[in-house]
């Protein structure tokens, strides 16, 4: 049973990711007939920390012995955790807490020090995208899904950024005490009890282009011409190379295929037009190449999860869908 919850904080703590555990596990609502968690906040390195926002400060007495009760334990993101070194009498409780069948939840980059800890081994696990590539070079035996909002390996749980924490808050209350008592909590907090898709839309790609030696002009052409059907063979002729020595050429500088790589800039472009204009699907669909708004919402949804109308919606308001 999921009853005591705590969340364990460094200096340089986000409040928010902070707030997010808070907020579902430790207000009591058991007005509402919902369950009233045991929570603490708890401190690894003192009784007082410092937060990343100026002048804000958090005081508790619990201090790391305090997790040797708790069922689940929280590890909000902070400062620098992609570099800095964990007092080891932490990764140590965390190890602990596994090891006696407790669940641990990290909150965006948080998963570094689940990943100190040694419990990303072997592992799938979720992460900001802007901290994805860090993770997987630091922990090569992880597999790191940096499209989701969360990743449920239990015991391990990890969550994507910032709003991220409260999806995964929700799924392990949902998993616990079943979907009643995670709606509800959902409707108090007035988020939805659980969101389609993952972190794909949100995740900026700058194009690649420091290796890109003999390719690179033909990049160029692609990207003024995204609206052209075009052929390897007629991309090859204008690189003047064969197909297959384009081909490989191509991959070995971009990591990738032609095709792919122009149906990613495609959704770009797509993304930019619904971000910034009011044009309709038909125009979109047509400027990015995709030729009908069916295709474009395939491949939209294929690559971000989530449908042209509704990413209009989320960048731009209601009243733009």
């Amino acid at each position: 049973m999921l009853q005591n919850v705590a969340a364990v904080l460094l200096d340089g703590v986000h409040p928010f990711e902070l707030g997010v555990v808070c907020e579902v596990f430790g207000i009591d609502r058991s007005d509402d007939g919902l369950p009233r968690y045991d929570f603490a906040v708890v401190s690894a390195e003192g009784p007082s920390l410092g937060t990343h926002v100026g002048g804000l400060g958090i005081t508790t007495p619990y201090g790391l012995d305090r997790l040797d009760e708790a069922d689940l334990i929280a590890v909000p993101a902070g400062n620098d955790f992609a570099t800095r070194v964990y007092p080891p009498e932490l990764l140590a409780a965390l190890r602990r807490a596994v090891d006696r069948g407790a669940r641990v939840l990290s909150v965006c980059s948080g998963v570094f020090v689940l990943g100190a800890a040694g419990l990303l081994e072997g592992r799938r696990c979720a992460v900001h995208w802007h901290h994805a590539a860090e993770l997987v070079r630091q922990y090569p035996h992880a597999t790191v899904e940096a499209d989701v909002l969360y990743v449920d390996a239990d015991p391990v749980i990890t969550s994507a950024g910032t709003a991220a924490g409260i999806d995964a808050c929700l799924h392990i209350v949902r998993k616990e005490q079943g979907p009643e008592v995670a709606n509800k909590i959902a409707r108090r907090m007035v988020v939805p009890p659980h969101r389609d898709g993952g972190q794909a839309q949100y995740i900026e790609r700058p194009l690649p282009r420091s290796r890109c030696d003999t390719v690179g002009e033909v990049l160029v052409w692609m990207e003024r011409h995204l609206d052209e059907e075009v052929t390897v063979e007629q991309l090859a002729a204008r690189a003047h190379m064969s197909p297959r020595t384009f081909a490989r050429r191509f991959q070995q500088e971009t990591g990738t295929t032609p095709y792919r790589w122009i149906l990613r800039q495609r959704v770009l472009l797509a993304q930019r037009l619904l971000e910034g204009t009011d044009e309709t699907m038909d125009a979109i669909a047509d400027r990015t190449g995709f030729g009908t708004a069916a295709a474009l919402r395939h491949q939209f949804v294929r690559a971000l999860g989530t449908t042209p109308n509704a990413y209009r919606r989320a960048f731009r308001g209601p009243q733009a869908a």
